[in-house]
């Protein structure tokens, strides 16, 4: 089921598929140095990311907060007037580090030496899906990424518990004030049915007994740590999945993830995210049993699954809606740009429909077809035509007074595009050449004869291939449905 790609069918296609799911994808030269890699050296020098370069530095926020206790004091003893004051300059400062933080990540996918890592650390990011708009706090959401990140590819058991027990979990689930009078079933429920197990693989008393289990995990208000409440515990004997004991917390992830349905459940998601959704029971079965023998670690795993032929097989490569942020990433990858500035990004994957560290609800982004909707798909178009032409089509046109209407601000992503760090002069020099250039680049393959016909007609109509004429074939490529695909 698990067969190993011949290493005939390792190409510029099939290279360009490893770096598009495994990664943001990226220009023409990238992925010319995978297929010269070879595939096994490609997927290892993927997957090896510790190896590489330094990454990004933190944000200059992202640390404990020596003076958290004097302002929580501060605010504590104020009057009624200056503790309004206090929280409102509290509420904005952790708007600006939301912004800060989301900005931060954006760029590591897009100029980071770690592509599979922050893949990675997107993917579970909608896995244990958790919204700042409950936590209410940048340093919180940063430290919770930073877990993802930190175990993107290692142990599952490690990564379960350091995520149950991350302070942005506990809020946004409402751990922290489970207490052993009144267990709050919330994460027990939401960590069976959507982070180990799946709906229908546990009962309705095996989430009351794991509920009882969890309580006494709280969070340390002062130093934002996790703490356990011994007082808080529940010391008694539990009945979990069929097993009995005085379980504690830790105990409970153990038996949860132990379950042979563990395996399946984590092994398919990541099968969906990376290859397609809708896998075979046969696929799914072998997944586990890989992921099982190697002990729970990722890593063998998402060798085993980029090595295999499945993986590269006709149906799996570019017939994956890209997410809204694989699309904004990968876009200024392939323009080789730099990202737009904070609030053009935050709004435009808002509009485009996954604002991050913002799911709309526990179970995360449902992704798919949903990303493509009337609306989704002109925002898209919209924000092709500001990356490619320097211009930002999302305002209104100016009135008759030729000023910005108002309480617009007009967001300048630094000119056009550079055509000429796009394409070789010979590329430039045809219009035949150009198309196949622009389908290389931007497609990694053939636009379909409809799409590929009216961009020859486009440019059958024009004169001399010059600056602008290039530039709108690029968001004429950009704005079709193959581009939309990864």
């Amino acid at each position: 089921m698990l067969r190993a790609l011949p290493s005939n069918q390792w190409n510029y296609t099939t290279a360009a598929h490893l770096l598009n799911r495994a990664g943001f994808g990226g220009p023409p030269a990238e992925i010319q140095k995978l297929v010269d890699m070879g595939l096994e050296k490609a997927v290892d020098h993927l997957l090896d990311f510790e190896s590489d370069a330094k990454p990004n530095a933190d944000p200059e926020w992202a640390k404990p907060d020596p003076e958290r206790f004097k302002r929580l004091r501060d605010m504590r003893d104020a009057d009624p007037e200056k503790r309004k004051e206090l929280q409102r300059m509290q509420q904005r400062e952790q708007r600006e580090r939301v912004q800060d933080l989301r900005q931060w990540w954006l760029e590591r996918m897009v100029s980071g030496k770690r592509p599979l890592q922050e893949k990675l650390t997107l993917f579970w990011h909608g896995h244990f899906a958790t919204s700042v708009q409950k936590v209410k706090d940048g340093y919180l959401m940063w430290k919770q990424n930073d877990i993802f990140r930190r175990n993107a590819a290692g142990n599952w058991q490690v990564m379960l518990e350091q995520v149950s027990k991350d302070p942005a979990m506990l809020i946004w689930l409402d751990q922290a004030q489970s207490r052993r009078e009144h267990p709050n079933e919330n994460f027990a429920r939401e960590v069976m049915e959507l982070f180990v197990l799946g709906e229908g693989n546990y009962t309705e008393r095996d989430v009351t007994e794991a509920a009882r289990a969890l309580t006494g995990w709280s969070i340390e208000r002062g130093t934002q740590e996790f703490v356990f409440r011994a007082a808080a515990h529940d010391r008694g004997n539990k009945f979990i999945l069929g097993k009995l004991g005085a379980f504690t917390g830790e105990d409970v992830l153990k038996l949860i993830s132990s379950q042979p349905q563990a395996a399946r459940f984590i092994t398919a998601k990541l099968w969906r995210f990376f290859a397609e959704d809708n896998p075979p029971k046969e696929m799914v079965d072998t997944l586990a049993a890989v992921f099982t023998a190697e002990k729970q670690e990722f890593k063998p795993l998402l060798k085993t699954m980029f090595m295999c032929d499945a993986f590269y097989a006709p149906g799996v490569i570019r017939n994956q809606v890209k997410s809204p942020v694989q699309w904004l990433v990968s876009s200024v990858r392939l323009l080789e740009r730099d990202l737009p500035p904070p609030m053009v990004t935050s709004n435009a994957l808002r509009t485009l429909g996954q604002e991050l560290f913002a799911p709309p609800n526990v179970k995360g982004w449902d992704g798919g077809l949903a990303w493509i909707t009337t609306n989704n798909l002109l925002s898209r178009y919209n924000m092709s035509a500001f990356l490619v032409l320097g211009e930002n089509p999302m305002l209104p046109p100016p009135g008759k007074d030729k000023k910005p209407r108002p309480r617009q601000r007009p967001f300048r992503p630094g000119g056009p595009t550079d055509v000429t760090k796009l394409f070789k002069e010979e590329e430039r020099a045809t219009k035949p050449r150009l198309v196949e250039a622009l389908e290389r680049r931007f497609i990694q393959g053939h636009l379909k004869d409809k799409q590929r016909a009216a961009l020859i007609d486009y440019l059958d109509n024009q004169g001399a291939l010059n600056q602008e004429t290039i530039l709108h074939a690029i968001r004429l490529v950009m704005s079709t449905p193959e581009f939309q695909l990864t």
